[in-house]
């Protein structure tokens, strides 16, 4: 069966899922295959369950007329949501980056689903199947559809993009993230702006924040929309900027407050103010979007436990990300501050290299206590009367049954791995 006819089967569906957990009626249920699964031995299940087609490429799982037998579901399902996007032509804006990608994902659309009908990019489903369920969850309602994009290695971007084949393009930052794939800093930016490439060649719009040296190398001879801090030739100047430990700013004599920490964040809300101005929506409104739009899972988020007060930055952490969180909680206004970090992942042969420098940024902060979590960081540990190195999270967590933290600030990040969220479970 031919795209377009799977198209037209498609459209006359209530959703699409790969999980038969998430099955609901009248849904379209692709049978993608995993290392240790083959979602075909649940064709029949799906049908069951009441989806109305499913989308196998195994013979031998054929049932009736509800089911659709291809050669590759993985390759349909991509396939099919290409379809989909030149079917609904509506303005696509992609972003990737190293660092900050979701969030400012959440912003964009808080922003623009101010003026427009708009959709997104669910969580961090980003990915080669991600960004094509993101797509096909697009409808004729959609005024803008707004899609995340994460790559670990060369051409993933480029491949995205021919799947997606945005607008308009955002990226966050290149930082330090999945060296080990893209082959060191230097293949982070050109993995990353494999973005830039596409959107070059087809003529498209580009967001740059001109406080970032690399964006503007990167996007000299392109069609873009720019914003910063600090340069006068900006489209949207962003001023004001301060964090204790919100982020407030200003742009066009408005002052925005948001429920973001971190330093790091401004250029997240500055990236959304662009894109809302460029999309025409309303200042006032722009503010009421930020201002309304509060963290969650673990990103950049601030509460409360007993006595103490926790920046909890835990989904994901690379050398960069940490820095800057690092950075940001030195220079917050508190007392009795505690950092409390774990191991970052896919660094390949800088990892060491990497949590080294981190541990060696902290060394003249000798008033903050320092606690370094991870096989990684534990291979580094020197001795100092601040830092206590755990070699994994339950060394730490039998330290932690024995210690009470009281009236103090505590900032917890590492790789998702690691999952320090968990040391709530003994603040």
């Amino acid at each position: 069966m031919i795209i377009s006819e799977i198209h037209k089967l498609f459209l006359s569906c209530s959703s699409i899922v790969i999980d038969t957990r998430k099955i609901i009626s009248n849904s379209f249920f692709v049978a993608l295959k995993g290392e240790r699964f083959d979602a075909n031995t649940f064709a029949k299940e799906a049908l069951e369950k009441g989806a109305a087609y499913v989308l196998i490429d195994n013979k031998d799982y054929f049932i009736d007329e509800r089911t659709i037998l291809v050669d590759n579901c993985l390759i349909a399902l991509q396939e099919l949501s290409k379809y989909h996007r030149v079917y609904l032509n509506i303005p696509i804006v992609a972003l990737t980056g190293s660092n900050g990608k979701t969030t400012t994902k959440e912003l964009i659309n808080v922003v623009l689903s101010k003026k427009y009908t708009t959709k997104a990019t669910i969580g961090n489903l980003n990915n080669h199947i991600g960004v094509p369920l993101t797509l096909l969850s697009f409808n004729s309602a959609t005024q803008i559809g707004i899609v995340e994009m994460g790559a670990n290695h060369q051409k993933e971007i480029e491949f995205l993009c021919e799947i997606a084949q945005p607008d308009f393009g955002y990226i966050t930052n290149f930082g330090k993230a999945h060296l080990e794939g893209f082959g060191g800093v230097e293949g982070v930016i050109k993995g990353k702006s494999e973005m830039y490439n596409y959107l070059k060649a087809n003529n498209k719009k580009v967001f740059v924040n001109l406080d970032d040296a690399i964006q503007i190398d990167k996007t000299s001879a392109m069609d873009c929309i720019t914003f910063g801090q600090n340069s006068d030739a900006a489209s949207i100047n962003i001023e004001h900027v301060i964090a204790n430990p919100f982020v407030e700013l200003q742009f066009h004599g408005l002052t925005v407050k948001s429920n973001l920490i971190g330093l790091y964040n401004a250029n997240n809300i500055s990236a959304a103010i662009a894109i809302g101005s460029y999309f025409s929506v309303e200042d006032v409104a722009i503010k009421e979007a930020i201002e309304s739009y509060i963290p969650e899972n673990n990103r950049s988020q601030l509460l409360t436990k007993n006595s103490n007060e926790i920046l909890l930055d835990a989904y994901n952490a690379n050398p960069s990300s940490m820095l800057v969180a690092l950075q940001n909680f030195l220079q917050l206004d508190k007392s009795n501050k505690v950092i409390i970090i774990g191991d970052m992942f896919e660094l390949g042969e800088e990892s060491l290299a990497e949590h080294q420098s981190i541990i060696n940024y902290l060394k003249s902060n000798e008033s903050v206590e320092c606690y370094f979590i991870g096989n990684d960081f534990y291979s580094n540990k020197i001795e100092q009367s601040n830092f206590k190195f755990y070699k994994d999270f339950n060394s730490f967590a039998e330290y932690l049954q024995t210690t009470e933290f009281s009236d103090s600030t505590l900032l917890i990040k590492g790789s998702r791995g690691m999952a320090l969220e968990r040391v709530l479970d003994y603040i």
